[in-house]
Parts: C-alpha cells; sequence; structure tokens
C-alpha cells in the first residue's frame, strides 16, 4: 500500500519560513512525478509546485513563484517544500501527491496522495 507522510507544518509569523517534508512508500519513487498542492477553508485544492521525475524540473503557482522551493531526494524517497517569506494567504492545509504525468499541475494528474499538514501563517 503507497503511502504518502507529510510533516514540518504548523504555525509561523509573516515573513518566516516552514520547510515541508513528504516520504513517499513508492518502491519506484524516482520514476514519479511529486507535486504539493494546498487548500484553505471554503477553497479547491490548489497546485503549488511540481518536480519531474526526470532532470530536476520544476513547476510553480504565480502565488509561490520566488518565494517557494520544491526538491526531492531520492535515495531518501523524500520531496521537500521550502517555504520562505511567508503570507497570511499561505495558510493552508498541504498536500504532497505522486504521479505518471512529467510535468502535472493539476489534481487528477495525480494518483496518490498524503493526509496532509497544516500551515498556518499569523499577521
Amino acid at each position: 500500500q503507497v503511502q504518502l507522510v507529510e510533516s514540518g507544518g504548523g504555525l509561523v509569523q509573516a515573513g518566516g519560513s516552514l520547510r515541508l517534508s513528504c516520504a513517499a512508500s513508492l518502491r519506484t519513487f524516482s520514476t514519479y512525478t511529486m507535486g504539493w498542492f494546498r487548500q484553505a477553508p471554503g477553497k479547491e485544492r490548489e497546485f503549488v509546485a511540481t518536480i519531474a521525475y526526470i532532470g530536476g524540473i520544476t513547476n510553480y503557482a504565480d502565488s509561490v513563484k520566488g518565494r517557494y522551493t520544491i526538491s526531492r531526494d531520492n535515495a531518501k524517497n523524500t520531496v521537500y517544500l521550502q517555504m520562505n517569506s511567508l503570507k497570511p494567504e499561505d495558510t493552508a492545509v498541504y498536500y504532497c501527491a505522486a504521479g505518471r504525468k512529467f510535468i502535472a499541475t493539476i489534481v487528477s494528474e495525480y494518483d496518490y496522495w498524503g493526509q496532509g499538514t497544516q500551515v498556518t501563517v499569523s499577521s
């Protein structure tokens, strides 16, 4: 059974930083595109960042570009999301996901999901 487990969320002041981690039980982790999404109360789940399984190619939502960095360590089956210059509007539950599409930016392109980790940014 595939499991994705997020960690690293918490409460931070505006302007601060957090680093999220997602450990995956995928046997062939290096062949999966990994992504981060977020969902704020009353809103739909939205794309944040993705990193492809080849070449470390990344893509970001405009709202986080320049502030967030996605990376992966295939030896540890882990994907990271470094979040800097956090804003109150970044408050959400953050989910990691795994899929087969090379560059995937929508929910339906991912096959596996974690349970999420809460990020709260106070003003």
